[in-house]
């Protein structure tokens, strides 16, 4: 049975007159993973701060497992475990030397080891955290987060310069606490990474949650629905005459260099009608390509801005 880890209720923050959590409402169960989608500035990271109790609300409420980490930061201190994206570790101590120290301040630690080994730390535990790449900072940081055995985690772009073996590690980790009734709240640029691993997506945009549900629903609740792409062996700027006919009468038809492109749910026979059309054109098709929107496209949708 899931267990409510997060609550968020009417998060406000700014600085100054600038709103910069404007109203927001989350909420994390245990064994499912969230992701929080958002460009930068949307208040992503504020709303995390405000989550682990290193800043108060300027209204609101956050509750981890029925605390507030605010004023009872050393209950919850016990219970979350947070990766940011500057990592927060002290430059010059060496990886294993954080995680001890940090396994004596929790009664029930994992092991260095159990930690260590899996995320490759041991490769360059000779080196101080200020002379590692910044992947390598990433996975100490990810171990520092996990070592006291958290029920909530919090990880701020956990694979953000990870090479791809490194990020297929991070990921299965990610699942893994899921699997054993951890709740993950996962920030990402990566919208390939959101689709793959959560369960339910928000997307923050100046302060507000704009869409909120299983990636698989946001893409199926978008206008354009599936995406249809026939290439053809030329650019197509302009297009033939006969093809321009059939194009006016498929709604929501553009030309992209050597390519139409169909945005929405086409039947058979309007597939069949603009093959033919480009066949008929004297062009030659070199590929046909039908799939479902993506998150990225959900995203540009939404806020008329690609997430970088």
């Amino acid at each position: 049975m899931s267990e409510s880890a997060l609550t968020i209720r009417g998060l406000h923050y700014s600085y100054g007159a600038h709103h910069v959590v404007d109203g927001i409402d989350l909420d994390a169960s245990t064994g499912s993973i969230l992701g929080v989608l958002g460009p930068n500035g949307a208040g992503k990271s504020t709303t995390i701060s405000l989550a682990v109790g290193t800043r108060a609300p300027d209204a609101g409420r956050v509750e981890i497992f029925g605390h507030d980490p605010f004023r009872d930061h050393a209950s919850t201190s016990l219970l979350a475990g947070v990766m940011l994206q500057d990592g927060g570790l002290p430059m010059s101590a060496k990886p294993l030397q954080v995680l001890r120290h940090l396994a004596s301040l929790y009664p029930n630690p994992l092991s260095v080891d159990e930690l260590a080994d899996p995320l490759g730390l041991h490769e360059f535990s000779t080196r101080t955290i200020r002379r590692l790449s910044g992947g390598q900072k990433q996975r100490v940081a990810l171990a520092a987060a996990l070592i006291g055995r958290p029920r909530l985690v919090f990880l701020d772009e956990p694979c953000a310069g990870l090479d791809p073996q490194a990020r297929a590690v991070v990921h299965d980790f990610i699942r893994e606490l899921a699997a054993a009734a951890v709740a993950v709240v996962l920030t990402t640029h990566d919208l390939a990474e959101a689709e793959e691993l959560a369960d339910e997506v928000v997307v923050i945009d100046r302060g507000r949650i704009i869409a909120q549900g299983a990636p698989e629903d946001l893409r199926n609740a978008s206008p354009a629905g599936r995406r249809l792409v026939i290439r053809v062996s030329q650019p197509l700027e302009p297009a033939p005459r006969e093809l321009l006919a059939t194009m006016n009468r498929v709604a929501a038809t553009s030309v992209v260099g050597p390519a139409l492109v169909v945005d929405g749910d086409l039947d058979s026979a309007q597939i069949a009608g603009l093959c033919t059309a480009v066949a008929e054109a004297g062009l030659a098709i070199t590929d046909i390509d039908m799939h479902s929107q993506s998150l990225a496209d959900v995203f540009f949708e939404l806020t008329g801005r690609p997430l970088r």
